[in-house]
């Protein structure tokens, strides 16, 4: 398939915004997806490049857009698809640096989805494969058969890898995630860890072929081979389109599982919700009636939920053996309802580890903040409502404490009271701050700055007067003296432990 072949499918109505002949000729190896600023780590030659243009702003300098350009022109992208929904029009700016950089250009009408570009390629590509003449294949004809067959009756993958692979001897061979998650392997290959395979993909070494379909940075697929002489490359190619087609069977069957999850999770937002309706949800999802349960909610700096939703899926799928559900709220919140292991509880492992994972996503989108909250156990479907309001509270939690990162926060992690203070949302955090703290709070003096520092250290030291002035260098009864001021401005008595507590937490709500 070619570039200028889309601008023949009317059913994708798309729009040649620039591009030359000799650009439009180019052959189409793939699809991905991506609205990162520097997408550069993600693409490979001969891709479309489909973007929904969330990267960029109004306003936004020239070079900003440039590097964007630039590095699909780097990586020999066949083409950028930009989708109009976002600003209502493709900008001038990218269409002037896309002619600049010699990117063919092309827009997506907001009517027009890239699943449908998607699917639109990946079928015409596999009808292509389809016409060719059987001297063109490299795979033999008895496996091309034998592979057609194992997909038509849902082969799992390890099936269809170790059929594939057969005929070259059986070399090690693994389809790997991009956070390291083993979803298939030949019998040759060892097991590894998800951080070892992530090594894997990160060595350079061996051959690895990213897998066609409509992923996000989260949950792209990769074919890695081992020893680089173990498969011819065409072979190793017409494998991996092998794999694309299971792949697609199975986003057609990820789907149904979706609206099962979104009815589920709009029951568990719905504090009235029959418990017979909760129930029929539940099992529709392929979950147990009868718990326990938790809740996560998962955040992708407030955007791109459908992305926060694979984020969380691909996180949960490393926890194998936990059924699931996930989904988006009526809120656009991610969400996913996990059976609980109750074995593995009472061994004191959180089901799903999303601890552990959870750096190896963010480092597939490093500069995009990525936030989970979960929940406490729900013993029955009933107890979902305040599960979710649970995980609400934790997801504000493990944004509070790392803001421009990425983190999971468990209410079973709120044990202490800053903990427990860190998912209040931080305007009422200030507020309660100030009219706690009083003129302290402003610090808008150097006494005042002074009073503070002695408080702090006076709570530290559990109101001890000694080890207080001893930490200052100062005279204990300058000390007494800075207490009973601080008492004054702040209407507090720090003899009384409640309003210890209350100075406290307005320290830790600063």
């Amino acid at each position: 398939m070619h570039v200028h072949d889309l601008l023949q499918l009317d059913a994708l109505d798309l729009t040649l915004l620039w591009g030359e002949d000799p650009l439009l000729a180019q052959e189409v190896s793939g699809v991905t997806a991506t609205d990162l600023e520097d997408p550069a780590r993600f693409l490979q030659s001969g891709e479309l490049v489909l973007s929904g243009l969330v990267w960029w702003a109004p306003g936004d300098d020239r070079e900003k857009v440039d590097r964007f350009v630039a590095a699909l022109a780097d990586a020999g992208a066949a083409a950028l698809l930009a989708g109009e929904e976002t600003h209502g029009t493709v900008p001038d700016v990218l269409v002037e640096s896309c002619r600049a950089h010699r990117v063919a250009l092309l827009a997506v009408p907001a009517h027009t989805t890239f699943r449908a570009i998607t699917e639109a390629v990946y079928l015409r590509r596999w009808g292509d494969l389809s016409r060719r003449p059987a001297g063109h294949y490299a795979l033999p004809e008895n496996v091309r058969t034998e592979l057609a067959g194992m997909l038509a009756g849902d082969a799992a993958p390890d099936a269809l890898l170790d059929r594939a692979f057969a005929h070259l001897g059986g070399p090690a061979c693994a389809l790997l995630s991009a956070t390291g998650r083993v979803i298939a392997r030949t019998p040759a290959a060892t097991g590894l860890t998800a951080r070892q395979a992530r090594r894997r993909l990160a060595s350079g070494t061996g051959t690895t072929l990213r897998i066609e379909g409509d992923p996000g940075p989260y949950d792209a697929w990769f074919l890695h081979l081992h020893d680089t002489d173990d498969a011819p490359p065409r072979v190793l190619h017409e494998i991996a389109e092998v794999v694309a087609q299971y792949r697609h069977h199975e986003a057609a069957r990820d789907t149904g599982a979706r609206r099962a999850a979104d009815v589920l999770l709009t029951l568990a937002a719905t504090v009235t919700a029959e418990r017979a309706a909760l129930d029929a949800a539940l099992h529709a999802c392929g979950l147990p009636t009868d718990g326990p349960f938790r809740v996560v909610l998962a955040a992708l700096d407030d955007t791109e939920p459908e992305q926060a939703v694979r984020a969380l899926t691909e996180a949960l799928r490393h926890a194998t053996g936990a059924p699931f559900a996930a989904g988006l709220l009526p809120d656009g919140t991610a969400a996913a309802v996990v059976a609980v292991d109750t074995g593995a509880e009472a061994d004191g492992e959180k089901v799903p580890s999303l601890g552990e994972i959870w750096p190896a996503l963010h480092d597939c989108r490093p500069q995009a903040p990525l936030h989970a909250g979960m929940s406490g156990p729900a013993i029955t479907g009933g107890d979902l409502n305040s599960a979710l309001d649970q995980a609400r509270y934790a997801l504000s939690a493990a944004r509070s404490a790392a803001p421009e990162g990425a983190g999971v926060t468990s209410v079973d992690d709120l044990t202490t009271l800053g903990a427990l203070l860190s998912g209040v949302p931080a305007e009422v955090r200030a507020a309660f701050s100030n009219r706690v703290l009083g003129p302290l709070a402003r610090g808008g003096s150097a006494s005042h700055r002074m009073l503070l520092e002695t408080l702090e250290v006076f709570l530290g030291q559990h109101g001890s007067w000694a080890r207080t002035a001893e930490i200052l260098h100062l005279h204990v009864n300058t000390v007494h003296y800075r207490i009973q001021r601080i008492e004054t401005l702040t209407g507090r008595d720090l003899s009384r432990l409640d309003h210890k507590l209350d100075l406290h937490a307005a320290l830790l709500c600063r």
